[in-house]
């Protein structure tokens, strides 16, 4: 009898353990885990967000597939075609070259590039203002803008490459378009062809996302549910099995029962430790990446080149592993907690905008604080404004709007596209860093009020900034409180500094030491009068008055008469003949009073004397 009881029991028992190892192992084939790196070519880390094409089912995120061809990385965006030159997971970015233009071999584009194309795109921004176009025209040219490609020319007609941007409807003969591609920028007014097939053999940038763009902290366009189909057709798969088991023989409904039991905590368990694994490493691409001071040694060759020196510590130039070179400022005299320091890094670190430098790593070990920012191979706007050499004259009043108009976005993002409204406070030509196509990038902001300057700098409660720069409300609280409209005066005057560099030596004479210069600019633009300036044409002399018009808006002594950043942004991309003079007192040291013109028959842009974003 004792024998006729111990065999159905041995019988559950094995059944038991052959369900249990069957639905292991289906679970185990659907259970998130973390992919390792894949390679191909000269890229030797493909990591999340990343995957080949090759790659498991849940590796890396769809929206993010590479290929591998003839053991090349190969991007494949907008319908055209990419070799993938390097990857910087730090600063999240691409190196990307037409695969037409990749071996250099006489070849159109595969695709045109169009900047339309990546305004919607979530994941991709295309970090480049220069472009590269080829034109096909029936008649020769003779401008020097414009170099033949001969092997691509024939039959009677000519195919033309530029680098420098011209209207095709204004030249000589009959031309059309044909592609165009982005380029990294060079300070040359009219490089041969083989410096522009240089140029596009070299590539153009690529910024990646994972998440939104202009969003500091967001999960809404985040992928997280690329695993959860399988996952539920693997418990149906059981739960069916396990039905079947029930109708087989209730002799072994407890077993049964209880190994469901287990089987569920198990699942539950597993479940929310795969969702925290891929949470923490989703959240690694996110934050700036901590480095230890033994890093920090390594990627400045033990603070070998030294960059300069600010109020907050030196800078050190340096390089990471994947060749990517950073800037690594050293923080000196920190008077923050740990927890602070981190808090505050987390929240810079999570802005993404072309405008502002990008935070790629920080460090805090002890003493030993430090953030690491990309590089900007063309320093800081002074440098570029009050230099003596001929790389001023290179860059051209319509790249100065350019940068001017790239800053204005960038401090407006600081004010109201992050989760915090962050003030700058030191808006000045030193803290706009160019980039190596002189894009330009707000620095300098952020951790200001953990690291105070004896005198530039103090807390918000006492004055701060830099002389020349500094709103009237920052000197006397009499004038009004700290606000956004402050770091629109110190903007308004870095306008009036870019459109005073290039006046006639002989006229600085006039008003440099005598008259205030942005009163000596409202007295000759009221008076129709011109700005003085050296060898520009009608449509350069418009710009240097818009930066004017703009600046003088800027710098209204009651922060109520200013304009928004936002509005800012509007003028600066407004019709000069929209723009007028303001006719409020400025902030000068003699009081100017001037009428406004009327123009009954034009719009003219006003910004609205409303106090709503104090």
């Amino acid at each position: 009898m004792t024998k006729r009881q111990g065999s159905p029991t041995a019988l559950a028992t094995l059944f038991t353990l052959l369900i249990f190892l069957l639905t292991t192992k289906v679970l185990a084939r659907f259970i998130p885990h973390v992919c390792s790196p894949s390679s191909c070519g000269d890229i030797e880390i493909i990591d999340y967000p990343f995957r080949l094409k090759t790659d498991p089912a849940g590796c890396g995120e769809p929206d993010f597939e590479l290929s591998c061809e003839n053991n090349k990385t190969i991007l494949e965006l907008h319908s055209g075609k990419y070799l993938v030159k390097r990857i910087s997971y730090d600063v999240q970015r691409l190196r990307v070259v037409d695969v037409n233009l990749a071996n250099g071999t006489c070849s159109l584009p595969y695709k045109s590039v169009s900047v339309d194309e990546f305004m919607d795109d979530d994941h991709y921004r295309l970090d480049a203002t220069t472009y590269t176009s080829f034109i096909k025209c029936s008649s020769n040219l003779t401008d020097q803008a414009y170099r033949l490609v001969p092997c691509l020319s024939g039959n009677g007609t000519s195919v033309y490459v530029s680098y420098v941007t011209y209207i095709i409807s204004s030249l000589q003969g009959s031309c059309l378009f044909v592609s165009r591609v982005p380029t990294v920028y060079q300070a040359v007014l009219f490089p041969s062809y083989d410096s522009i097939l240089q140029l596009m053999q070299t590539g153009f940038d690529l910024e990646w996302s994972i998440g939104c763009w202009h969003s500091s902290y967001s999960y809404g366009c985040y992928r997280s549910d690329y695993y959860l189909p399988p996952w539920l057709a693997a418990f149906s798969m059981v739960w069916d099995f396990l039905s079947a088991v029930y109708l087989v023989g209730r002799f072994i409904l407890a077993p049964i029962g209880i190994f469901g039991f287990l089987i569920h905590k198990y699942i539950t368990t597993k479940k929310a430790s795969g969702n925290e694994e891929i949470f923490l490493v989703n959240q690694q691409h996110l934050m700036p990446k901590r480095y230890t001071f033994s890093d920090i040694i390594a990627i400045t060759n033990n603070f070998k080149d030294k960059l300069g020196q600010g109020g907050f510590g030196n800078v050190y130039k340096g390089q990471l592993r994947d060749a990517f070179l950073v800037a690594v400022k050293m923080l000196g005299n920190a008077k923050c907690n740990d927890e602070d320091f981190i808090n505050e890094v987390s929240i810079i670190g999570r802005i993404h905008h072309v405008n502002i430098v990008r935070l790629v790593g920080f460090c805090s070990e002890g003493s030993y604080r430090a953030l690491v920012f990309e590089y900007m191979a063309n320093g800081s706007l002074d440098k570029l404004l009050f230099s003596r050499k001929t790389e001023l004259l290179l860059v051209s009043w319509e790249k100065l709007l350019q940068i001017a108009v790239g800053t204005a976005r960038g401090i407006e993002h600081l004010h109201g596209g992050c989760s915090v409204c962050i003030l700058h406070l030191d808006i000045k030509p030193h803290n706009v860093l160019l980039d190596s196509n002189f894009i330009p990038k707000v620095s300098d902001f952020g951790l200001a009020k953990f690291y105070p300057r004896e005198k530039d700098f103090a807390s918000i409660s006492t004055t701060r900034g830099t002389i020349g720069y500094v709103a009237p409300e920052m000197i006397s609280r009499n004038l009004g409180a700290v606000s956004c409209k402050s770091d629109v005066y110190s903007f308004g005057m870095l306008l009036l500094e870019m459109a005073g560099r290039r006046r006639k030596s002989n006229s600085k004479g006039n008003c440099s030491s005598d008259v205030y210069f942005p009163s000596w600019v409202y007295d000759h633009l009221g008076e129709g009068g011109d700005l003085e300036l050296e060898n520009v044409t009608e449509i350069e002399a418009a710009i240097a008055r818009k930066l004017c018009i703009v600046g003088l808006w800027c710098i209204q002594k009651a922060a109520s008469d200013r304009p928004t950043m936002t509005k800012v942004v509007e003028m600066l991309g407004a019709n000069i003949d929209d723009l007028q003079l303001p006719s409020n007192a400025l902030s000068f040291p003699q009081s100017i009073s001037k009428e406004p013109q009327s123009d009954s028959s034009t719009e003219l842009l006003i910004p609205e004397t409303a106090d709503q974003s104090l």
